[in-house]
């Protein structure tokens, strides 16, 4: 792999990228022990695995696996004990060689308890079954909705009941589901097994009733043991709610292993893809490249080269719109329409400056067009992320930046081809839609460490913040002197900050995980492959558009 020559700057970059993923990877790791070793212990114990080792044991050696919503619930629910991981972990790997999605219940987090962020995390993984009709695979072993938030989990469109309504409609889409009953499967959750294909159970360890012992005995009276309830044997001879009977976890999971093998091939979307080749320039000069500052320039062209097959990128009207980068190239031998924000600052023909990172209004109408074209040749498009927003002023009011922008949200919106996105950097305001954000289907949305995702930056939202909260006081006839403005000031800018965190966007599923830019590659290619699994079937049409 090529190397460029290092400087001061570089260097300062490639330090403070790799102290953000060393942060990262450290809190992954306090993520990965769920509600701690003690009760990891207890649950061998138990003859039980934990859900990260029935995972690892689930999946094929030494194949690659992405992780959806590691950082679920981060920093909430604090004043309950917390809820690592939502209490639930979903991987996307490959099991008998199929790529599959895997739902797994963390019983070392309260039960395996459903708090609210629980049922949408679900939801997400049910949400990307659904689009990319990728098999899905639940190993359940939770208490059930986590009683203390339950007005916060039950009733509404987004909430626990959604979860087996999918179930039925995944059904009759002919997704496969396959359900693990590992532990505990009470009341409303006994339903998500039971509307899966087919059901497993673990002897002497799993259990599946609408109502446990204690709620069976205050109800009518009467008293029963969880296993005669509806243990393994219960479940598989008498009322035959269960398909299979396993000895242990070990056994329940090659017996899923087994199941999936037998699977019939399915129908391609078709997404060109030849043999891969790795970038010719050194993908970890992208640590360097990347800036220490969000508000600092640099070429995004670097960072493409270094994700693209071979460094080749097929650069689309270069000098046009120049404040957007479009091109095709290939990602692990994918396909792929890039639409990447330039940060650079950039001189027009017509000798105009350019503000990097800020939509202009050719930028947008290069972009619209773009997607319009890789909609219509079949190629996924892969946004990178690092905007500010689209430009404001007479100038651009007067040339319609509004129309222009509403033109690209409307081919992002209205596109047809799976869309994937990277947030490298800035992520603000109406920026972040038209960049294709969550709200606007992207198959998978990913945020590296350096990701701020707001509505606008910290130093304009603080000050506009400070602004109203002044005018509000001295309304109130209070005075106020310069100190308590800069106190006022500080308090609010650290807590903007806090909500521009990645990781505060990841806690809240803003952002499926957070990843190691040298991840983004195979991120990438792991979500097309899975889009694969599901044919375009709508045809591209973007509606009524302001010309």
């Amino acid at each position: 792999m090529a190397k460029q020559a290092q400087d001061i700057t570089f260097n300062k970059n490639e330090d403070s990228m790799k102290l953000l993923v060393s942060t990262m990877k450290q809190r992954l790791s306090k993520v990965a022990e769920g509600g701690g070793k003690k009760s990891i212990d207890k649950l061998h114990e138990k003859g039980k695995l934990h859900a990260r080792e029935r995972l690892k044991l689930l999946f094929d050696p030494e194949t690659p696996c992405i992780e959806i919503g590691a950082f679920t619930a981060m920093g909430m629910y604090t004043e309950h004990g917390g809820c690592p991981s939502g209490g639930v972990v979903v991987q996307i790997g490959y099991v008998s060689g199929r790529q599959c999605i895997v739902v797994a219940n963390d019983a070392t987090v309260k039960a395996g308890a459903w708090f609210p962020i629980t049922g949408k995390k679900n939801l997400r993984a049910q949400e990307i079954s659904i689009e990319n009709k990728l098999p899905i695979i639940y190993l359940v072993d939770s208490a059930g909705v986590y009683l203390p938030m339950q007005d916060e989990i039950f009733p509404d469109k987004e909430n626990f009941g959604r979860i087996f309504r999918n179930n039925a409609v995944m059904s009759s889409m002919g997704i496969t589901q396959i359900a693990a009953i590992m532990g505990s499967c009470v009341a409303g959750g006994a339903y998500l097994p039971i509307m899966s294909d087919e059901a497993y159970i673990v002897k002497n360890t799993g259990s599946i009733f609408l109502a446990g012992p204690y709620l069976v005995k205050a109800a009518v009276g009467e008293e029963i043991d969880a296993e005669t309830l509806g243990g393994a044997l219960t479940t598989t001879e008498v009322s035959g709610i269960c398909d299979y009977a396993a000895e242990n976890d070990e056994d329940c999971l090659q017996h899923i292993r087994s199941t999936i093998d037998k699977i019939g091939s399915f129908n391609k979307a078709g997404f060109d893809r030849v043999k891969p080749v790795k970038p010719a320039l050194a993908e970890d000069e992208i640590y360097g490249i990347m800036p220490d500052d969000i508000s600092k320039q640099y070429d995004v062209l670097d960072i493409i080269k270094r994700l693209v097959d071979d460094s080749v990128f097929d650069e689309y009207k270069s000098a046009y719109g120049k404040t957007i980068v479009c091109g095709t190239a290939r990602i692990d031998g994918w396909s792929v329409g890039i639409v990447a924000n330039q940060r650079k600052v950039v001189k027009t023909k017509k000798g105009e400056i350019q503000i990097g990172g800020v939509i202009y209004n050719d930028s947008a109408d290069k972009a619209a067009r773009f997607i319009m074209n890789c909609n219509q040749k079949k190629i996924p498009l892969v946004f990178l992320q690092d905007v500010t927003g689209f430009m404001v002023g007479s100038k651009s009011e007067h040339a319609g930046i509004i129309k222009d922008g509403a033109k690209l949200v409307n081919a992002v919106s209205n596109s047809v081809v799976p869309k994937f996105t990277i947030i490298m950097g800035n992520s603000f305001g109406a920026g972040n839609y038209a960049m294709c954000g969550k709200a606007y289907d992207p198959r998978l949305i990913v945020a590296w460490p350096s990701a701020k995702i707001a509505v606008m930056g910290g130093a304009q939202a603080a000050k506009t913040l400070l602004q109203i909260q002044v005018a509000s006081l001295k309304a109130k006839g209070e005075t106020i002197t310069p100190e308590t403005e800069k106190a006022l000031l500080d308090k609010i800018t650290n807590h903007y900050n806090e909500t521009m965190d990645p990781y505060y966007a990841a806690s809240r599923l803003w952002v499926d995980a957070i990843i190691d830019p040298l991840d983004t590659r195979k991120w990438i290619s792991m979500g097309i492959e899975m889009a694969d699994h599901a044919p375009i079937e709508k045809s591209f049409n973007v509606g009524v558009l302001q010309t």
